[in-house]
């Protein structure tokens, strides 16, 4: 069974930088894509950023150039660096990650339990 642990999160001024993580415990699995989501009140869940397990990455166009994901396969872990944050990037951050049981072979996605991130002054 995979668990996800998300930290990072917080409140940051408009124009700072956040670094968000998100690492994967457990065992038996091998992570492909893995990637970060976020929800504003009163809004539907979105994609922020996501890279598979060749490095391939897409963004949301109203992050693009200014929030970078990468990851940490020997670690299990994915990180998004946000700079340049905007009051409208406020909203709860959860990580996504997909993966394979190494056992059964049964596909599965995982999400983390969110981190709020807070852009105001």
């Amino acid at each position: 069974q995979v668990q996800l642990v998300e930290s990072g999160g917080g409140l940051v001024q408009p124009g700072g930088s956040l670094r968000l993580s998100c690492a994967a415990s457990g065992s038996g699995f091998s992570l492909s894509a893995m990637g970060w989501y976020r929800q504003a009140p009163g809004n539907q869940r979105e994609l922020v950023a996501r890279v598979t397990n060749v490095g391939s990455t897409n963004y949301a166009d109203s992050v693009k150039g200014r929030f970078t994901i990468t990851r940490d396969n020997a670690k299990n872990t994915v990180y998004l660096h946000m700079n340049s944050l905007k009051p409208e990037d406020t909203a709860i951050y959860y990580c996504n990650l997909e993966g394979v049981d190494v056992r059964t072979w049964n596909s599965f996605k995982v999400w983390g339990q969110g981190t709020l991130v807070t852009v105001s002054s």
